[in-house]
Order: structure tokens, then sequence, then C-alpha cells
């Protein structure tokens, strides 16, 4: 199992927790961006860096990762090719990502910009408060759990 974030825009605080759970737990955790990415330290901690080229980071991360990987992104088209590889996503504001949940964002996006383009709305940077963290360490400990136990429940088969 490997932790991936695409790590471009990811709160500091995310990358943080996921890597302190990734290193409690042995889990290898890949940072990936386009440029050098502060993180904290961890036996497992892996940053790479991509080309300076649209969709660098998604791509590898796309082509790398396997079954039960966990992958942390805002990018939901990016976050709809993971899912329909198979590969659990997530992102920073505790949303597991699912055919359902990216069809309602998609929506919503669309709809937004819809409004914002005849004036009704005007986006903002609404920024990442302690409830979005929240809600997204529950997300990421219930979803790296359940990818744990059924990575364990495999391997005791084929034992």
């Amino acid at each position: 199992m490997t932790i991936w974030i695409d790590a471009d825009s990811c709160p500091s605080a995310v990358r943080n927790h996921a890597s302190k759970i990734a290193n409690n737990n042995n889990i290898e955790i890949n940072f990936v961006a386009n440029k050098e990415i502060s993180v904290s330290e961890g036996l497992h901690r892996n940053m790479i860096i991509c080309e300076q080229v649209k969709d660098s980071a998604d791509n590898y991360i796309l082509e790398h990762t396997q079954k039960y990987d966990l992958v942390i992104t805002k990018d939901i088209i990016f976050a709809q090719k993971l899912v329909e590889k198979g590969i659990c996503t997530i992102n920073d504001r505790g949303t597991k990502f699912t055919d359902d949940s990216i069809k309602k964002l998609n929506s919503k996006s669309s709809l937004d910009m819809q409004l914002e383009a005849i004036g009704l709305v005007k986006h903002y940077n609404e920024g990442y408060d302690r409830k979005k963290f929240a809600l997204f360490a529950n997300c990421f400990d219930r979803e790296l759990q359940k990818l744990l136990k059924e990575e364990k429940t495999t391997l005791l088969r084929q034992e």
C-alpha cells in the first residue's frame, strides 16, 4: 500500500497528518508535485518532482497507483480517472470520490460557473479551517483502515 498526495495545492495540515499516519503505520507516502513542497520528515516519505507541464503530477500518480493505494487530490477530473481505475481517492475536505460524488461535484461546479458568469455569485477563496481538516482526517483515517483491512484479508487468503 502507498499513500499518494497530489501535493501542489494540498494544505500543509493535510500533508503533515497523512505523513504522520503513514509513518506510524509503516506505509510509504509519495508527495507528487511540479516543485519541491515542504513536508514533515518520515521514514517512508518521497518527494517526486514532475515536469512543469500541465497534469504531469496527475499523470505520474495515475500511472503508478495500484490496488489498495490511497490518493489525496482536489482535482475532480483526475479523481474520476482514479476511481475508474479502482483507486480509493479522497479530497482535503473529507469527501471520498465515487461515481456519484463526482457527478454531484461536477454538477455543482457547472452551476457555480454559470451563476458566476451572469454575475449572481462571486467566487472567493474560502480558506482551510479546523472543521474542514477534521472532516478530512476522519475520512482519511476511515478509508486507510478499510484499505489496510482489505489488503490484509487478501494476503491471508493467498497463504
